[in-house]
C-alpha cells in the first residue's frame, strides 16, 4: 500500500477516536437545565408580587428611575455596611379600591405573561399599569405597576413611550 494512503487512514482513526473521547468521557462542566418559558413566568411572579420592600445601606441613596435592578438588591456603595429592608408606606384604600386594584393588577401580569410570548407585546400590561397608576396613586399597586413598567425590557420601553415618572420608585415614604 501506498505510504500516503496509511498516514490518511492513520489522522482518521486518531480524529474519530478523539471524537469518540470527547463525547463519552464525562464533562467538568455542570450543566445546568435551560430555563423554560414556565420558569421564567414562575420567577415573574416571585419577583413582582413580592412584598414592597426596598433593601438599603445605611448611608445610600433611593432607587434611580430606570434601574429596576436597585429595587431587589441593595445599593452598592464603597464600604460594605448592613443592609436594611426598608418598610414602604402607602395610601390605604377602600375594600372597593383595594378589589378594583387587585383585579388590574392580575391582568396586568396576565398580560405580562402573553407579552413574553413570541410575536407578541406587552402593549395591554402596559395599558393596565397605566390604569392602576393613575387610579391608585400612593397605594401599594402603584409601586408594584411602576415595578412591572421598570421590568419591562429598555427597548419596549421607548416604544410604549413609557416615562422615567412611570418607573420611578423612590417617592415613597419609608417606615
Amino acid at each position: 500500500m501506498n505510504i500516503w494512503f496509511k498516514i490518511a487512514i492513520t489522522i482518521a482513526v486518531v480524529v474519530i477516536l478523539v471524537i469518540l473521547a470527547g463525547r463519552l468521557l464525562p464533562s467538568n462542566k455542570p450543566q445546568q437545565p435551560e430555563k423554560t418559558f414556565y420558569d421564567v413566568i414562575k420567577e415573574d411572579d416571585k419577583r413582582l408580587r413580592a412584598e414592597p420592600n426596598i433593601k438599603e445601606t445605611t448611608g445610600s441613596k433611593p432607587p434611580v428611575a430606570g434601574q429596576p435592578q436597585q429595587v431587589e438588591q441593595p445599593a452598592v456603595s464603597k464600604v460594605e455596611q448592613p443592609v436594611d429592608e426598608a418598610k414602604l408606606k402607602f395610601k390605604e384604600l377602600s375594600e372597593d379600591e383595594q378589589a378594583a386594584a387587585e383585579q388590574l393588577f392580575e391582568m396586568a401580569m396576565t398580560s405580562r405573561k402573553i407579552g413574553r410570548l413570541p410575536g407578541l407585546a406587552y402593549g395591554q400590561m402596559v395599558d393596565y399599569c397605566r390604569q392602576i397608576i393613575q387610579r391608585f396613586p400612593g397605594s401599594e399597586f402603584d409601586f408594584k405597576a411602576k415595578r412591572m413598567l421598570a421590568d419591562i425590557p429598555k427597548e419596549y420601553r421607548s416604544q410604549y413611550k413609557i416615562t422615567p415618572e412611570e418607573i420611578d420608585l423612590s417617592k415613597w415614604p419609608r417606615q
